[in-house]
């Protein structure tokens, strides 16, 4: 395998565990709202102990003496896509699983991938490939199999927490497009950290605005689910994927979403007792076959 083939089939790999990881963040978040319902506080919780990574980490890039400095306008777009990427997009994400399944969530946060596409073709003038069409249509038909029974016992609130997962989506595919460009510029570590640290404080600070300290005396169990939401399915995903934007490309990061519901499915029906049924591994099968056709396009 050629260096560039090898360059790119890693961005795959990275791309596939990005997703994978991001899939615990639902499970974790409905076994949290068991022993706590505030959605600020448990944002909180995972962004104070994500933050010191992230501080270390971009650290740790500026040390670098030869790398050029961050410009004005960089600077600007890493504070803006840190807000949208992942401190809206995220306490969005956190509000709607309030009032509806993991599952469900997944599914309607995947839609971004259309809406990266869209915006890739308004924007940044990037036609999508026959085969890149031909995956979506694959794994919108698996995504649709295996949520076919997402809608049992739905709650009187779906229409405001699917909403609020749609607004995710929104703010999420906002960040891959925009970023995929800034990252060329800046470099992954160092946008990573840099808009992570962004969105840490914001998440903090919006903390200690509108709850009191007292908020966090949470029994021991929360703390623990948060420290598995930061690093499991904060630090260690942003900084992977954020490395296969810069080696595959935001459309393709994409595509690979399609893999996030269908592990939020299986993780909801080993950790939250939800039941997988044969019509839902069929669609799981079609997702995963969707993923392989982008797969094998990466590794050419």
């Amino acid at each position: 395998m050629s260096s560039r083939a090898s360059y790119r089939a890693a961005g795959v790999a990275m791309a596939i565990t990005g997703v994978v990881c991001f899939s615990l963040r639902p499970i974790l978040i409905k076994l949290a709202y068991g022993y706590v319902v505030d959605p600020i506080t448990l944002l909180a919780l995972r962004m104070i102990f994500s933050l010191p990574f992230f501080l270390a980490a971009a650290a740790w890039v500026g040390r670098d003496a030869k790398r050029t400095p961050v410009g004005a306008r960089d600077a600007w777009a890493i504070g803006v896509l840190g807000f949208v990427g992942y401190y809206f997009a995220s306490f969005a994400d956190f509000l709607g699983l309030q009032y509806i399944s993991a599952g469900l969530g997944r599914l309607i946060l995947f839609v971004y991938p259309t809406l990266v596409v869209l915006l890739s073709v308004v924007f940044l003038r990037k036609r999508p490939t026959a085969r890149e069409v031909t995956a979506l249509g694959i794994t919108y038909t698996g995504i649709a199999l295996v949520m076919a029974n997402a809608a049992n016992g739905i709650s009187a609130n779906l229409l405001l927490g699917a909403a609020l997962c749609f607004a995710s989506a929104a703010g999420y595919a906002v960040y891959l497009v925009a970023s995929s460009q800034v990252v060329q510029r800046v470099g992954s570590m160092r946008f990573a950290a840099y808009a992570m640290s962004v969105a840490s404080a914001f998440c903090i600070l919006q903390f200690l605005l509108l709850r009191p300290l007292s908020a966090l005396q949470l029994p021991g169990r929360v703390y623990g689910l948060a420290v598995a939401m930061a690093l499991l399915s904060t630090v260690l995903p942003i900084f992977i994927t954020t490395e296969a934007l810069k080696r595959i490309g935001a459309s393709q990061v994409a595509l690979f979403g399609a893999l996030g519901p269908v592990t939020t499915l299986l993780f909801g029906w080993l950790g939250l007792d939800e039941i997988m049924t044969p019509v839902q591994l069929a669609g799981a099968a079609v997702v995963l076959a969707g993923v392989v056709l982008v797969s094998v396009k990466a590794a050419k």
